[in-house]
């Protein structure tokens, strides 16, 4: 007996102080409750209209044929290879719900690691760890505060996954029948994620620029339109890029060193590539605080290039605008040395793991339920037509 139509098929998966305090609070507050309202929406609806669907894990049964025992591996579905009948749209729904939950969970980190690769910070923003940084920043600023700009963030996060890991999926599947038919291929998966990263952040640079602006100290922005409108108003609507070639330089060497890291680790940890989350987490952890540690250096100039720091720009007597990245690196040299491209790098790998860990993780899991839902869809069909 045939477990359903799949074959056994082992491939990786992929992957305000200076404003008014109460404005403040009622703008982060308001950010909050419309996020938390859609967020809401769309996980009740997926699960109430998926969790139904979930059966029991299928085990070992002894049946019998003609009088003759015989034991059938009623295997569950091949989760790493999705049913024929699973549009892109079930990667993009998955990877939009892990995108919002990563950036939304971790976006008080977030706040923390921005401020501290501040090149040169205001003397009250100067902090020595991150959960130090944390408690001062609720303390002396409002306990809303590490969460202005989450709205702007989980907008951009949604498409920026869907598109990311649809895109992943694709690619990967498509090299890995080329390079290496029928198996595991490292230069399939990390090519994939590479060529995936320039949709993602296509998508996500804009609410990046805004997020980061929103996130620094002594943020003279009111609300996400108001720093939106701002910015395009000085700067241009070029300013909502101006850091996307850097993005690029440092995201595509964090998600090939991310996905080989992955890979390997989920190839210790989980060789029979099975539904796992204990494994999916600790490889995504892992994979994302080796990956984050190496590409800090291009995060600080990535900050520094969407938030045209007001006091490096005075240190240098810089009446214009930090543009490109060579223009970056020289500038985060001139203002620290070698030790200012390390900066934040504490709060990068503190972000970096639980974020990754949580990405897999929810991917995995929708990703599971889904094709789960498709294999019973598609037994209870067989067996009707018997």
């Amino acid at each position: 007996m045939e477990a359903d139509g799949f074959l056994n098929r082992r491939r990786m998966s992929a992957e305000a102080p200076g404003g008014d305090g109460g404005v403040v609070g009622a703008s982060a507050g308001a950010e909050i409750r419309w996020l938390g309202g859609r967020i809401w929406g769309v996980s009740d609806g997926i699960v109430g209209s998926l969790s139904s669907r979930i059966g029991s894990e299928s085990e070992l049964q002894t049946v019998q044929l003609h009088g003759f025992p015989e034991v059938i591996e009623n295997t569950e579905p091949d989760y790493e290879g999705l049913p024929q009948g699973a549009s892109t749209s079930t990667h993009m729904l998955a990877g939009a719900v892990a995108g919002i939950m990563e950036h939304c969970l971790m976006f008080p980190i977030d706040c923390v690691k921005t401020r501290m690769q501040s090149l040169q910070p205001d003397p009250a923003a100067r902090y020595s760890n991150v959960m130090e940084a944390l408690w001062r920043i609720v303390r002396t600023e409002g306990v809303w505060r590490p969460m202005r700009g989450l709205n702007i963030t989980a907008v951009g996060a949604g498409p920026a996954h869907a598109l990311y890991f649809a895109c992943y999926e694709k690619l990967k599947k498509t090299l890995s029948d080329v390079i290496h038919p029928g198996a595991n291929s490292h230069l399939a998966n990390g090519t994939a994620g590479c060529v995936a990263t320039l949709l993602h952040d296509a998508a996500m640079n804009p609410a990046e620029v805004v997020k980061q602006r929103m996130q620094m100290y002594n943020s003279p922005y009111r609300s996400v339109l108001d720093c939106m409108r701002a910015v395009w108003q000085k700067e241009g609507v070029g300013a909502f890029y101006r850091s996307y070639t850097t993005q690029l330089t440092m995201n595509v060497p964090f998600q090939a060193l991310h996905f080989m890291a992955y890979e390997y680790l989920q190839e210790l940890l989980n060789p029979h590539r099975q539904y796992n989350p204990p494994s999916h987490m600790v490889s995504g952890a892992l994979a994302g605080a080796l990956a984050a540690a190496a590409t800090t250096p291009l995060d600080v100039c990535k900050t520094l290039l969407n938030t045209q720091e007001t006091l490096a720009l005075h240190t240098l007597n810089s009446g214009g605008h930090i543009s490109g990245l060579a223009h970056a690196f020289r500038t985060v040299y001139r203002l620290g040395g070698l030790p200012a491209y390390f900066k934040g790098v504490q709060a990068r790998i503190i972000y970096q793991m639980p974020s990754t860990a949580i990405s897999w993780s929810v991917y995995e899991f929708f990703k599971y339920i889904i094709t789960k839902h498709h294999h019973e869809k598609r037994k209870r069909e067989r067996d009707l037509e018997k």
